[in-house]
C-alpha cells in the first residue's frame, strides 16, 4: 500500500488507528540540529525503535480494533479537544497498558516543585525494563511548514508563534531541566516528537535538512487548490479514517486536505492579498 511503514493503516477504527500511528510513526527529526544550542541534553528514539515498539504492541492493537472499549474508555477522560492532549492520553494508554513489556510507566504529568514555586512539568517518567534506567520522556504532536531555504529557524506552526526552534528551544532549557523526581534519579532524556512537517509546493529545488527524518511521509504546503483531495477533520490530522470523511474539496479554506489514493497530505493556506493584487498599481 505504502513505500513507508504505516501500518495504522490496516485498521478499522479511528481511535485505534491513531494509537497505531502515535506508536509507530516515526519522529519527525531523527537527530537533534546542529544549530541548536543545547543546555539540557536530550535524545530522540530512532525510527527503528518506534517500529519496534509497534510489533511488540501489534497483539495488543489488533484486540482493541476488534473491541475498543477499554480505549475509548481511557481517552474519554479528557474533555479537552486539542489535539496535543488527545496524543498524550493515546501515548499515557500504550504506556500504562499491560501488554507494554518494555516500559513500566512510573508516573504522568509530575509536577516539579520548590519552595512553594512550580518549575516545571514532567510529561512521563518511565523505567526502561531492559536497562532498567528510569526516563524523563516529553511528548508532542507537532504540525510545522517549512519556509524560505528550510533552515531550523524557518519552520512555523499554524501559529506562527510556534517554531519548531523555539519547541527544541524549550525542550533544552525548560522541559528537561531536572535531574530527579519522585525522589528518582533521572538517568534519560526523550523527546517524543510527532505529527508532520510539511515542504513548500514550490521550492523543489531546496534539498531538506539532514535532521529531517526522510524515513516517514512528509507533507506539502501552500496556497493553491489540488486536485481529488479531501478536508479532514480535526481529530484525523493525527491519522485519517478508514472511510473518506468529506467530498473532493470544491472550494478551499485553511486546513489539512488528503488525498486517499496517492496518500499525500496538503496543508492549505490562504495566500496573502498582496500575492493577488499588484499594490503597485
Amino acid at each position: 500500500m505504502t513505500d513507508y511503514f504505516e501500518p495504522w493503516l490496516k485498521y478499522k477504527h479511528p481511535i485505534v488507528r491513531q494509537l497505531a500511528f502515535c506508536i509507530a510513526s516515526p519522529n519527525i527529526i531523527q537527530h537533534l540540529p546542529d544549530e541548536l544550542e543545547i543546555k539540557n541534553r536530550f535524545e530522540v528514539h530512532d525510527t527503528a525503535f518506534w517500529q519496534q515498539q509497534y510489533i511488540d504492541f501489534q497483539t495488543r492493537l489488533d484486540q482493541l480494533d476488534h473491541d475498543p472499549t477499554p480505549l475509548i474508555e481511557f481517552v474519554q477522560q479528557l474533555k479537552s479537544t486539542r489535539l496535543g492532549l488527545r496524543f498524550e492520553y493515546l501515548f499515557w494508554f500504550w504506556l500504562q497498558d499491560e501488554a507494554n513489556q518494555h516500559y513500566q510507566l512510573i508516573q504522568h504529568s509530575i509536577q516539579i516543585i520548590e519552595a512553594k514555586n512550580t518549575l516545571g512539568e514532567i510529561d512521563f517518567l518511565v523505567r526502561n525494563q531492559a536497562t532498567k534506567q528510569i526516563e524523563h520522556w516529553e511528548v508532542a504532536l507537532k504540525y510545522y511548514l517549512g519556509e524560505s531555504n528550510l533552515h531550523l529557524k524557518h519552520w512555523y506552526g499554524l501559529n506562527r508563534s510556534d517554531t519548531l526552534l523555539r519547541k527544541l528551544n524549550h525542550f533544552s532549557e525548560k522541559q528537561f531541566q531536572f535531574t530527579e523526581a519522585l525522589d528518582l534519579k533521572i538517568e534519560k532524556k526523550l523527546a517524543v516528537m510527532k505529527g508532520q512537517l510539511y515542504l513548500p509546493d514550490n521550492k523543489d529545488d531546496v534539498a531538506p535538512p539532514s535532521w529531517i527524518n526522510t524515513q516517514r511521509r512528509l507533507g506539502q504546503w501552500g496556497h493553491h487548490i489540488a486536485k481529488d483531495f479531501y478536508r479532514l477533520q480535526r481529530h484525523e490530522w493525527i491519522c485519517p479514517d478508514l472511510k473518506q470523511s468529506s467530498a473532493a474539496a470544491q472550494f478551499w479554506c485553511n486546513g489539512l486536505y488528503h488525498n486517499k489514493n496517492s496518500l499525500q497530505f496538503y496543508m492549505y493556506r490562504q495566500a496573502p492579498l498582496a500575492l493577488f493584487f499588484d499594490i503597485n498599481a
